[in-house]
């Protein structure tokens, strides 16, 4: 048996690994890269399979980071079923409709530019046409249940606690007389958070396949964020400014709309003057679809959130709850200016309608920009954790003042101390072989330090696109990306590339800032000072692409 490392393997998006038999071919998830351009970039590679000889496919759940080249997928040949929990499959009718309207968008806006400046139109990664088509394939299952892919394959799917319907899959491979049971963890979730129930802890396995998102840092209490988040949100109303959220629209959108819930309903006397006309704003038609969908799955909801709607007491709405669906209701967000809350995606600004929000807000120091979940390199939020003071948006600068808060407690991702209570769990069946996924490249080499010295375990770091054949106890490399292995590591080449992108970001903002301050009104020496910068900018540009593209003759050929 081989396992492949597709993606999310050196970083936290693309998350795709196929295991291979004699006879089997079984794809893991088939998800999107995100994180800038660079990342981006990476979507429209051919796959390192042939689609069409993949027989089946299992999806741990609908995060784009996960399914998001599925219609890719089918469209280069894929033919098999897609399995996934059925609250899973109600997400992706949204989630993939959504990402393909985003990437027709996003071409018809790219070909627009390249068409002034003479050059070819694009096409999208993927049409609403192919997301349509991809969904053809979707064969939904319930937890627990046992299904038989094929006459050497079977899965089950267990809770995963991280977002609705996301799961942890069991799979059996049976090779001539001897069967393996391999444990792919998907993401876990936080124990103890509302909606959802715990992440399940399995006993047996051969082999896991398991996220280390947050191997090396633990988060502050839900609790804890909670509190903070309403502290800011009073002060924020209290200096008359707006509050905005970045929020993926899947799990953390509904996880704050519960926690407002029982704010308002519970809490809001004490506050009734700061925030009795205080709008909870819902500016996301995804993740307004996606609640929906949230209520019509409520059997996979936990004790006491099912008790809550046994009682009447939807947790999803309250009296100060509002959702938007149209471009002028979201426009008009930004024309109000009355304090507020909104709660929009992208969860990691990298489109939608959250950068509009932010182009309108971050630059008056009376309002707050509060992140709830994980921000991969090279991405806007990660860029305003980090302190950034100017960024570029719609090809305009903007000067951050807005006060900038980041609330780990919020995490849809279990933490270090969550994924080692998940993987000390196995105390039927010890793994022989632990592979680290979806981290950067320090967390999942601190976790596995940890795990070394807790449990024994010798993990696998898993760096690009790498093979390992699994026979016995044993796991060896077959091979992985030249440039993990004998020159630069991935993760420091994908640091430059990111690097490159905000450096055209930036570029296409002092450009468009120029156009409109260059005039027959300028002073001489701030003429002289403009060209003798712009003189070294083309020298550094024309270095840049020699740079680039010069053979390096030290790294072997293929």
């Amino acid at each position: 048996m081989k396992i492949m490392f597709c993606g999310a393997s050196s970083g936290v998006t693309g998350s795709c690994h196929l295991i291979r038999t004699e006879k089997h071919n079984l794809l893991m998830d088939c998800g999107q890269f995100q994180g800038g351009k660079a990342q981006e970039a990476l979507n429209y590679e051919p796959f390192p399979f042939e689609p069409s000889e993949i027989e089946a496919m299992i999806l741990s759940h609908a995060h784009i980071d996960h399914c998001g080249r599925i219609p890719l997928l089918v469209k280069r040949g894929f033919r098999g079923k897609i399995y996934c929990t059925d609250a899973t499959a109600d997400l992706l009718d949204v989630m993939l409709l959504d990402s393909a309207h985003i990437h027709e968008v996003d071409a018809q806006w790219q070909s627009k530019r390249n068409m002034r400046a003479g050059k070819p139109p694009v096409e999208p990664l993927y049409t609403t046409e192919d997301a349509k088509e991809s969904l053809k394939y979707i064969e939904p299952i319930l937890y627990d249940q046992q299904i038989q892919i094929n006459e050497d394959m079977k899965i089950v799917f267990n809770d995963a606690g991280h977002i609705l319907g996301s799961a942890i899959t069991e799979i059996w491979v049976r090779e001539e007389d001897k069967e393996s049971k391999i444990v792919f963890s998907g993401d876990l979730g936080m124990t103890q958070r509302p909606i959802l129930r715990d992440p399940t802890i399995i006993k047996k396995a051969d082999c896991v396949i398991m996220e280390a998102t947050y191997g090396n840092r633990n988060h502050e209490a839900n609790s804890t964020s909670i509190n903070k988040m309403i502290d800011i949100v009073i002060k924020t109303v209290k200096r008359g400014g707006t509050v905005v959220i970045p929020s993926f629209a899947v799990g953390r959108t509904q996880e704050l709309i519960y926690e407002f819930n029982r704010f308002y309903e519970k809490s809001s006397p004490d506050y009734k003057k700061e925030l009795d006309n205080v709008e909870v704003i819902i500016d996301s038609p995804m993740a307004t679809n996606a609640t929906e969908v949230f209520r019509n799955n409520a059997q996979v909801f936990d004790k006491e959130t099912k008790e809550y709607i046994l009682k009447g007491d939807n947790p999803l709405e309250f009296k100060n709850l509002r959702f938007t669906r149209s471009t002028a209701e979201s426009q008009a967000l930004n024309l109000d200016h009355s304090p507020k809350v909104i709660i929009s995606a992208s969860g990691m600004c990298e489109a939608g309608r959250i950068r509009h929000h932010l182009k309108h807000n971050l630059w008056d120091a009376r309002n707050s920009v509060i992140f709830v979940g994980y921000q991969a390199e090279g991405t806007l939020g990660r860029s305003l954790l980090e302190g950034k003071e100017d960024v570029t948006l719609f090809g305009e600068k903007v000067h951050v003042q807005a006060h900038i808060h980041n609330l780990e407690g919020f995490s849809g991702h279990a933490d270090q101390n969550g994924l080692l209570h998940w993987i000390s769990g196995f105390t039927d069946l010890r793994p022989k072989q632990v592979f680290l996924v979806h981290g950067e490249t320090d967390s999942k080499k601190d976790f596995a330090a940890l795990v070394n010295k807790e449990l024994g375990y010798e993990p696998i770091v898993v760096l690009g696109n790498s093979e390992f054949e699994i026979t016995g106890g044993n796991s060896t490399l077959l091979n992985m990306e030249d440039s993990i292995k004998t020159g630069a590591e991935d993760e420091d080449i994908q640091k430059v590339r990111n690097k490159i992108s905000l450096i055209e970001e930036e570029l296409q903002g002092i450009l468009y800032n120029a156009s409109l301050s260059m005039n027959e009104a300028m002073t001489e020496d701030k003429l002289v000072k403009i060209n003798n910068v712009v003189q070294e900018l083309e020298k550094a540009t024309i270095n840049l692409g020699t740079a680039v593209n010069t053979r390096d003759d030290t790294m072997p050929e293929n």
